[in-house]
């Protein structure tokens, strides 16, 4: 009986660490427009809050293959700084089902957005909010 307990304890606990650990790890952010791969970017943990990190970027021909955040805002540390290896959403918190609390940075326009995050059917929701607006994007798993 004792080991019947440890084992559906066992079970449970794989379970909720499994749930939680799906969000983390790369991830390709699409265009919303054009649907192309922009980039690469992992997902970590730090404590008790998730970070999203530019790992790999696909500039078009006609860009500049090791970009930095001009656009930023000059009061932002990512101001002038590579895109590449740049931490692009913070202090992201676990409610329920979904992340929420911290930001995201669209490093090609240098603004900082509300964020939420969600999986949905094995993909990534990714939703900025600047005041009642919002703009969701879908980002898929590295293979």
């Amino acid at each position: 009986m004792i080991r019947l307990k440890l084992l559906i304890a066992l079970t449970f606990v794989t379970i909720l660490v499994n749930a939680q650990g799906k969000i983390l790890g790369k991830w390709q952010s699409v265009d919303d427009k054009s649907g192309e791969i922009r980039s690469i970017v992992e997902i970590t943990e730090r404590g008790t809050k998730i970070y999203g990190k530019i790992i790999k970027i696909f500039p078009k021909p006609t860009e500049d293959p090791d970009p930095v955040c001009k656009e930023c805002s000059t009061s932002d540390d990512r101001y002038n700084k590579k895109i590449l290896g740049m931490e692009i959403i913070r202090d992201m918190m676990k409610d329920d089902d979904e992340y929420t609390g911290g930001h995201i940075l669209d490093p090609e326009v240098g603004k900082v957005y509300r964020c939420k995050l969600w999986l949905e059917n094995g993909t990534l929701k990714v939703r900025g909010y600047l005041g009642p607006f919002f703009r969701t994007q879908t980002w898929q798993r590295v293979p």
